[in-house]
């Protein structure tokens, strides 16, 4: 499928490519829609084997953005970037040719942390247009957004096992974490100090070992493994599209619920998720929280506010349950009908002319 038909297809309004060859830098910039308001999305940096695997991963991000910020109830579009090259290797220069390709389109698009990028980087970038969130705090942002993403992860869990078990209790429940990155990890600790079970894995062996290493309660089994392990909820935290026709098959688990974006690799698996008896919790709600607490800072950041907006994860995760049994979808399906819902109405208004 060409780009623009694919664009055409998913709903994307711009996509742009940027490159600055004595930096090396090679990025796409996605922007899905803006009904709501100026775009918001994280950048994400990965050794892409191909230039098209970097551009299914930013259009599908992009799309996921807009879902989430709309169901989050921020006044914010959807929008994503990636930069295709390896985290070990970026400097400051290739940041900064970042920042000033972003700059160009004057608030249309506002960015900051996602897989592979971290806070400091976005203070190179910064220094070449304003449209940058989640920087450290004493760079005037508002710090680390893997603590509300988990906060708001955490309180998903709870409402699927309000849903299941009929109270949002994990004590002596056994989840299975694929994962354990920024949030992943914090996740875990927030899951062993309520008094759940915690099994752990990560293509990063040097991240299990840092884990287990402060938290003697959890076990780990082999990445190949984690998705297969018996279990009472499976939570994706690592890379996107690991709900698919291979693993859903192995599946042992009453709920999925995680942290990683893009988790069904076609809406189909959402279908026979629901129909094996697996309650599975949209990714783009349940991880919200980051994304909540950026769009916060562009109104002017207050803490308690932000972490206010994270707790309501729990209500409307329950209502999404609602409207699906009301309905008689699957999850996923009455999610992006309260997204396209709240959009359409968006839309209506926006003929009123100021």
């Amino acid at each position: 499928m060409g780009i623009f038909d694919r664009m055409e297809k998913e709903g994307h309004e711009e996509v742009i490519f940027c490159q600055e060859k004595s930096t090396g830098l090679k990025s796409i910039i996605a922007i899905h829609d803006t009904t709501l308001g100026p775009s918001l999305g994280g950048c994400r940096m990965y050794p892409y084997a191909t230039e098209e695997d970097a551009l299914n991963d930013v259009l599908r991000l992009s799309k996921g953005m807009t879902y989430k910020n709309a169901i989050s109830g921020s006044n914010n579009g959807g929008s994503k970037a990636v930069i295709w090259g390896d985290p070990k290797d970026k400097t400051e220069m290739q940041f900064r040719a970042f920042g000033r390709f972003v700059g160009s389109l004057n608030g249309r698009f506002n960015t900051g942390t996602d897989v592979g990028t971290y806070p400091d980087d976005f203070v190179w970038a910064s220094a070449e247009s304003p449209y940058f969130v989640g920087l450290p705090e004493s760079y005037g942002g508002s710090g680390d957004t893997s603590i509300l993403t988990a906060d708001g992860v955490m309180r998903a869990v709870e409402a699927c096992c309000m849903e299941v078990y009929g109270k949002p209790d994990v004590k002596g429940l056994t989840v299975a974490i694929q994962g354990v990155g920024k949030v992943g990890s914090k996740l875990a600790n927030r899951l062993l100090e309520k008094g759940a079970k915690v099994i752990i894995s990560d293509i990063s062996q040097e991240n299990v070992n840092s884990f287990l290493a402060k938290h003697s309660g959890a076990t780990a089994v082999p990445p190949d493994e984690i998705l297969a392990t018996k279990c009472d909820i499976l939570s994706p935290c690592a890379m996107g599209a690991v709900l698919n026709e291979q693993t859903v098959k192995g599946f042992r688990c009453r709920i999925i619920c995680g942290s990683a974006n893009n988790q069904l690799s076609e809406e189909c698996i959402g279908d026979k998720i629901n129909e094996m008896g697996i309650l599975y919790a949209p990714d783009f709600l349940v991880n919200a929280g980051g994304a909540i607490q950026v769009a916060d800072e562009l109104e002017g950041f207050n803490r308690a506010r932000a972490a206010s907006k994270v707790e309501r994860i729990y209500d409307n995760l329950l209502e999404v349950f609602r409207i699906a049994k009301r309905d008689d979808i699957p999850p996923y399906r009455a999610a992006d009908r309260f997204v396209e819902e709240r959009i359409a109405a968006a839309a209506k208004i926006k003929t009123i002319h100021l």
